[in-house]
């Protein structure tokens, strides 16, 4: 199957946004900048970033700035499946450093307006208990969160009201 690469386009701060997401995945680091040359069209000018390469914990990706025209939304989003709650921390606290926003459930838009999904592994499993009452109960603890607290939906899953 040919590489996958996932491009992202930014407006003018794809340098930052590597520089951020490679200090907070392991394994990662900045590969090669390109710049803009000559003649560019507004808002672009010589010299400019044009493209940021970056490794995330061995997956390639790609920053573009490309200006205003393509925002990012809630369309699509970023997976972190985490170990536990103190990587869930990590990332979450991490992402939303400089002006992130949380929303609902466990997802976030980072400062540059890249939504992720931050989720410790033991959500996934009390979502999808086998006992149907257990699961309503995590499912309903994690519609109240912004920040997935796994001890709090353990605690909801457990609690059968007697």
């Amino acid at each position: 199957m040919p590489k996958q690469i996932p491009c992202l386009w930014f407006d003018g701060q794809a340098e930052e946004a590597a520089t951020l997401y490679t200090s907070l995945f392991p394994n990662s680091s900045v590969g090669d900048v390109t710049r803009y040359g000559p003649d560019m069209p507004p808002p672009m000018k010589e010299g400019d970033v044009m493209t940021v390469s970056f490794t995330l914990d061995g997956q390639e990706y790609t920053a573009l700035n490309g200006g205003p025209q393509f925002p990012f939304t809630e369309a699509v989003s970023f997976q972190i499946m985490c170990a536990d709650q103190e990587e869930a921390d990590h990332y979450w606290y991490g992402l939303l450093e400089g002006g992130g926003e949380e929303s609902q459930c466990g997802w976030l838009k980072d400062r540059f307006g890249v939504s992720w999904q931050v989720n410790p592994v033991q959500l996934t499993a009390l979502l999808g208990d086998p006992d149907p009452g257990r699961a309503q109960r995590a499912t309903q603890a994690m519609l109240r969160m912004r920040r997935i607290d796994i001890a709090e939906i353990q605690r909801a899953a457990d609690d059968t009201g007697a």
